[in-house]
């Protein structure tokens, strides 16, 4: 299943890693104890269920507890924005939940057998999923490289090798500069080798080339300038005052 987040998103992403974790962790959770309450053999419309693991069970509370579990698991094998959005939702459906069967608990409408219990813990389950599926996605303060910020502006994705790239060319460039400044120092005491000589002779025509281009690519756009001041003021040619308070200025200057 392949997402548009994918690619702002890769499976390597530190987020991913969080969304993942989170979501193997709740469905294990709910596996193991949908799965003890099938081993009792839980009465299945029970409204008052039967202690597991602390907490108040029956047999339609044991199956939605696997089936949940389940999604969580394969949210978590996906990963990704799936498993993320996946956590999120189930997240505020136990809150849901929580506050639901808190407005039945002790009445025929307690379909899943909870106590205060049960509802303490679908609300804290509760925010804890979507703490995690949340998790970079919604904060305030997002860094500007978080790939959901990226997203929503309609940015490109982050060359995961970039940074590794622009680091490389970084220590290519100190290596070189230390060469140089080695360089020079044996040339001012003069024992600077043959090889040394060569590499600031390289360097001192770099330089001068590179100064020769500034030099001309300034003069051109000096001239690309005056050629665009020229044509201007043949389009918009000054008022007739003008130029002849211009003219009387230079007789007089002269």
């Amino acid at each position: 299943m392949r997402t548009k987040m994918d690619q702002y998103l890769p499976p390597d992403h530190p987020l991913c890693k969080v969304y993942r974790v989170g979501a193997a962790l709740f469905g294990t959770g709910l596996i193991v104890f949908g799965g003890l309450g099938f081993a009792n053999q839980l009465a299945f419309l029970s409204t008052n269920g039967r202690q597991i693991l602390g907490l108040s069970s029956n047999g339609l509370l044991s199956l939605i507890s696997l089936v949940v579990g389940v999604v969580l698991i394969a949210a978590a094998v996906i990963g990704g924005p799936v498993s993320s959005t996946v956590t999120a939702a189930i997240g505020g459906l136990f809150l849901l939940s929580g506050l639901a069967n808190l407005a039945v608990l002790d009445t025929p409408l307690n379909l899943l057998a909870f106590k205060i219990q049960n509802v303490l813990f679908s609300l804290i389950a509760g925010m804890a999923m979507l703490f995690v599926g949340l998790y970079g996605r919604v904060s305030g303060g997002l860094p500007s490289d978080n790939p959901y910020v990226r997203a929503r502006r309609r940015e490109g994705p982050l060359d995961k090798h970039a940074t590794q790239r622009a680091a490389e060319a970084l220590r290519q460039r100190l290596a070189e500069i230390d060469e140089l400044a080695r360089a020079e120092f044996a040339m001012a005491e003069g024992r600077a080798t043959p090889e040394q000589e060569q590499l600031l002779r390289a360097d001192a025509r770099h330089r001068a080339e590179q100064h020769h281009r500034e030099a001309y690519e300034c003069a051109a756009e000096s001239d690309r300038a005056y050629a665009a001041w020229l044509e201007d003021r043949r389009l918009n040619p000054p008022p007739e005052h003008f130029v002849l308070w211009r003219k009387r200025q230079i007789r007089s200057n002269n």
